[in-house]
């Protein structure tokens, strides 16, 4: 077994987020095109004694992380051994953040998938990715994503992807609230403020995106939980409009928010941008992204 791994795990930024009815089980149905963006979490997995599983954060939100067995990293681990019956299984998870905590581009989820993946490699596991994929669905909706990376469409919850034909480097500026949100408020907001939706994902996106166009893909974000986030934290209204005023593509609440993420032109577009949002009391920080890039991976 290696004694320690080091992994890299993107965020998400969700270009459409489309929300239908719910299931038996009260989930809703989902319509989503995700986009790894190379803002992104360091996990660092380093060999323990056996039933030893022990989890740290430094950076972004550290402080109001847990840190036991309710945090989707120590679960992403201990379903590792329960699956596969590692004999003497034990880690020490040390874990970077930069994704926004409770911010809308799926940091825990990320977190997770970069867990399998290092423990994989840890304790010398040879697992696949498609093999690592039903243990990321049952850790939650985003993970699979974060395993693969790219630019893939998601139904049903959010687990069912197929890849997105995406030409060209896509660059973005975050708006990063003061507060989170929780998703299941943001739900309960969207269940009491709107009907269900078409899941359709819009036709302009994916031909945007195949022509490699951000002028048609800004114009093509769309979010039907952005009205309830609004609702929760009436800011980001504020925000959003900053954005475009400045010269944005396009502005949507990143999944179930609060981030705001604003499509530049360019490199330099998304500085222009970071550097007008910042300026305002309701932004916390910005930071400046470009997408796609790959899933959860094992660094050197």
């Amino acid at each position: 077994m290696t004694g320690v791994v080091r992994v890299r795990v993107p965020a998400k930024v969700n270009l459409a987020l489309r929300v239908g009815g719910t299931d038996s089980q009260g989930f809703h149905e989902l319509g989503t095109v995700f986009q790894a963006v190379s803002l992104g979490d360091e996990v660092r997995a380093e060999t323990a004694p056996a039933g030893e599983f022990k989890l740290a954060f430094h950076g972004e939100g550290a402080a109001f992380l847990p840190v036991d067995d309710t945090n989707l990293a120590i679960r992403a681990a201990k379903l590792l051994v329960r699956r596969f019956d590692v004999p003497d299984a034990g880690v020490a998870l040390t874990i970077r953040k930069r994704i926004p905590v409770a911010g809308g581009m799926a940091g825990g989820s990320a977190d997770a998938a970069a867990v399998l993946v290092a423990c994989n490699a840890l304790w010398g596991l040879g697992l696949t990715r498609e093999e690592l994929d039903p243990m990321a669905a049952e850790l939650g909706s985003d993970v699979p994503f974060l395993l693969r990376g790219g630019t893939s469409i998601g139904t049903g919850r959010g687990v069912d992807l197929a890849p997105v034909m995406t030409a060209g480097t896509y660059h973005w500026a975050f708006a990063l609230s003061h507060t989170g949100l929780s998703t299941p408020s943001v739900f309960r907001e969207f269940d009491r403020l709107c009907d269900p939706n078409p899941t359709d994902i819009p036709a302009p996106l994916l031909e945007g995106l195949r022509a490699g166009d951000p002028v048609a893909v800004g114009a093509s974000l769309v979010n039907d939980l952005e009205a309830a986030a609004i609702s929760l934290q009436p800011g980001l209204a504020h925000t959003l409009r900053l954005g475009l005023d400045a010269g944005a593509l396009g502005a949507i609440v990143s999944g179930s928010g609060p981030t705001c993420a604003f499509l530049a032109g360019s490199d330099a577009h998304s500085i222009e941008l970071a550097e007008s949002l910042a300026v305002f009391s309701g932004v916390r920080a910005v930071r400046r992204a470009f997408g796609p890039v790959a899933g959860a991976q094992v660094l050197p």
